[in-house]
């Protein structure tokens, strides 16, 4: 049976399979492994991204939670990160955000953070999961007094953006910024933000109606900001996905600034500060050879992790480094926060903008990217470890990686969330590895395409 948890919480299409259901049985399974560990009566915070299906899934995992005794607090639309800090804030015993992230509106997920503002450990999610295929009792649900309450938290979103000012306050005066916050749980907030700090902000995707979260918009989509930032004549563009986790920029002159180039930036900034512990950047094994190549120039270490940023933090915490993130957008900066934060990100960007007084454009130079293609193949459910073992398709990405061997890597993978293979070919030739990406997607498709 596979897994319920994936690398980001539970997520699937929303009312089938993640059901009502589901998240009732989520909310109490989660309660009663936080009272087996110590919380006589925990405290719970829960918030939300734009979805349609949001408020179905809220009132059911509102309901489980309840249900097994534990108090909820609903901070409503806000970021995934947001969640993640006012856990710690409100000294609360869990929290739960109920996003798909960069997904399309008809999925969602469910995922938890722990006491301290971190994803849950795979050893706790692994109880949750048990204790739900085990099934519960009815004299297992709370009675009486026993029962949890709900309590409403409106200033969470604005308790948020003060800390994110707080702790990295820029001056941003001069700037004009294009921010696409996808329709999602960014688009009340990051034009307060960057405004207060002193911008003239262009805001787009801030109208969300329930189906338009992260469609033709946002870090997944940045055709709608490359074109925003041109006709507005912007210095930079800022894309978020739809919770607002993650980050990526476009230049003044509309090109596509990727997560490994942000990363270079930053570290860069942060090793003149003295800030970068050890001189070492985590990263995941997706993370573009132009970024080795440029970490051995500027003798910094990349530490390399699967991908997901749950085990870029678990490495950066085992480690005991500062700073990390994935070529996707995801960045956690552990002196500000616990897990990744489009919007801080985006704040410690500017600052090493600012403070080396580059635009975007000059600084984004500092590495230089090998030409990377990456492509999915959707397959049949439950069919994705047997995909990847197949020996005709083992056999097939042995032979590419020996024809790439010294100029170029074969990377490929599950999705954690969706049904997908992923297939990454990097090199030096454009169109060898297009060539050798559709190859080896054809192979899956063949024997395993739905």
């Amino acid at each position: 049976m596979e897994r319920l948890f994936g690398t980001d919480g539970v997520r699937g299409v929303a009312n089938r399979e993640i059901t009502p259901e589901l998240a009732f049985q989520l909310g109490f399974a989660g309660a009663e492994v936080l009272v087996r560990h110590g919380s006589k009566k925990p405290r719970v915070i829960v918030g939300t991204d734009t979805r349609i299906s949001k408020d179905m899934l809220q009132a059911a995992l509102v309901s489980g939670i309840t249900a097994a005794g534990a108090d909820v607090h609903l901070a409503g639309v806000v970021p995934t990160p947001c969640i993640a800090y006012l856990t710690r804030k409100y000294e609360m015993d869990a929290g739960v955000v109920i996003s798909a992230s960069h997904n399309t509106f008809e999925y969602n997920g469910i995922k938890f953070f722990s006491r301290e503002g971190h994803k849950l450990p795979d050893e706790l999610e692994d109880e949750i999961e048990q204790l739900i295929r085990q099934g519960f009792s009815l004299e297992a649900r709370a009675k009486g007094s026993d029962i949890g309450a709900v309590y409403e938290r409106p200033e969470a979103a604005h308790e948020y953006i003060e800390h994110l000012k707080r702790r990295l306050s820029v001056d941003l005066t001069g700037y004009k910024i294009a921010v696409d916050c996808a329709h999602g749980a960014s688009h009340a907030i990051a034009r307060e933000l960057f405004s207060d700090l002193g911008a003239e902000v262009v805001a787009i995707g801030v109208e969300p109606n329930g189906v338009n979260i992260n469609d033709g918009c946002g870090s997944t989509h940045l055709e709608l900001l490359q074109e925003t930032v041109l006709a507005e004549k912007c210095n930079i563009g800022l894309a978020f996905d739809g919770d607002a986790d993650r980050l990526l920029v476009v230049s003044s002159t509309g090109e596509v600034i990727d997560g490994d180039v942000i990363m270079a930036i930053i570290a860069s900034d942060m090793k003149a500060k003295g800030t970068l512990k050890a001189n070492t950047v985590v990263v995941t094994q997706m993370s573009n050879l132009g970024l080795d190549i440029w970490a051995a120039k500027e003798g910094l270490t990349l530490v390399k992790t699967k991908v997901g940023d749950r085990y870029v933090l678990e490495a950066m915490l085992a480690g005991g480094y500062v700073f990390g993130g994935e070529q996707s957008g995801h960045f956690i900066v552990l002196d500000h926060t616990t897990t990744g934060d489009g919007m801080l990100s985006a704040l410690r960007l500017l600052r090493a903008l600012v403070d080396g007084d580059q635009s975007i454009d000059e600084a984004r130079t500092i590495v230089k990217i090998l030409p990377q293609i990456l492509k999915n193949a959707k397959v049949r459910l439950g069919t994705q470890q047997t995909a990847l073992e197949d020996p005709v398709f083992v056999a097939a990405v042995k032979e590419t990686e020996l024809l790439l061997q010294g100029r170029g890597r074969v990377l490929v993978r599950a999705s954690g969330t969706e049904p997908l293979i992923r297939v990454m070919l990097e090199g030096d030739d454009i169109l060898e590895i297009g060539r050798l990406t559709d190859h080896l997607i054809e192979i899956i498709k063949v024997k395993y395409g739905v």
